[in-house]
């Protein structure tokens, strides 16, 4: 990534950041409002591309890594979409007797990025079978441009796109080399699904959001699955709806665990970006997979 951190941008420059982000505002309308806050010398479209991903430099694990076996895969949606087309990674060396939990990788709303290719590939070098499927699959794939997989993402139908989510879940439930116990975490738009899913699907075994949309507190009661929250404390967007969420959570008597971390921004954990945090993810990537080990494995 590069070497620029969220404390080298104007707070507002980063809300700002954050609504163009999630199409709240335009390209043009984020440079024209950005510009008040430049110093002398820099321009809003330098400040913008020192905040856009930087898929090479931020990579962790190299698609060619011997580790690791990786394949994309398509796999039946009864959604009508036809067919759901995900990246699946597993260690390189287990063998046909051997049963690994499953997790589901849940994408933030630019569609199967390299970023969240590489997050599936770390999931994958903790010993378990990871999926990533990619919403925009139905409209081409992601097209290798996040402004572009931005406004593609604005035209999905939303209902489909969740259901593709908990049909990948369940293939994931009768993977021939799973152990029959599938997780689910999500980033942003994924953190959302990650919610939903723990209300829509009493077998799923665990769900870790990261900064994403609360699940209906009307459908919380229908919760199984033990719940791991990762919460930027500057995030006033995601965090409008945490304390209710948490408190439902809290009186319907689930299993769920929140965290806030100090200091840091929405995206915290996207390490191509100045927004990451590089103490706060590690933090909590060491929390979510002691927790998938805790309740996928055994």
């Amino acid at each position: 990534m590069t070497g620029k951190t969220a404390q080298d941008f104007d707070p507002q420059t980063l809300k700002l950041f954050d609504l163009y982000v999630h199409g709240d505002i335009s390209r043009r309308e984020f440079l024209s409002r950005a510009a008040k806050y430049t110093v002398a010398g820099v321009t809003a479209l330098s400040v913008l591309q020192s905040l856009t991903p930087q898929f090479a430099q931020a990579q962790q694990i190299s698609a060619e890594d011997s580790r690791l076996k990786t394949a994309y895969i398509e796999i039946p949606s009864a959604s009508g979409h036809g067919k759901i087309r995900g990246y699946l990674v597993q260690p390189a060396n287990i063998d046909v007797t051997t049963k690994l939990p499953t997790v589901l990788v849940v994408h933030e709303n630019r569609g199967l990025n390299p970023h969240i290719e590489d997050i599936t590939r770390r999931v994958a070098l903790d010993n378990f079978i990871a999926f990533a499927p990619d919403a925009l699959f139905t409209l081409g794939g992601y097209p290798g441009d996040e402004d572009k997989a931005r406004e593609l993402f604005r035209t999905l139908d939303p209902v489909k796109t969740e259901n593709d989510f908990v049909e990948a879940a369940s293939f994931l439930k009768t993977l021939s080399q799973g152990n029959g116990k599938v997780g689910v975490v999500g980033f942003c738009y994924g953190g959302g699904i990650a919610n939903a899913l723990a209300t829509r699907m009493p077998d799923l075994d665990a769900a870790v959001p990261f900064y994403g949309r609360q699940g209906d507190l009307a459908k919380v009661a229908a919760i199984q699955a033990p719940l791991l929250i990762h919460y930027a404390s500057n995030d006033e967007r995601v965090n409008a709806g945490a304390s209710a969420y948490d408190e439902a959570l809290r009186a319907a008597g689930k299993n769920a665990q929140s965290y806030i971390y100090p200091q840091t921004e929405h995206g915290f954990n996207n390490d191509t970006t100045p927004r990451y945090d590089k103490a706060a993810a590690e933090l909590a990537w060491q929390r979510t997979i002691a927790f998938f080990n805790q309740h996928l494995r055994g």
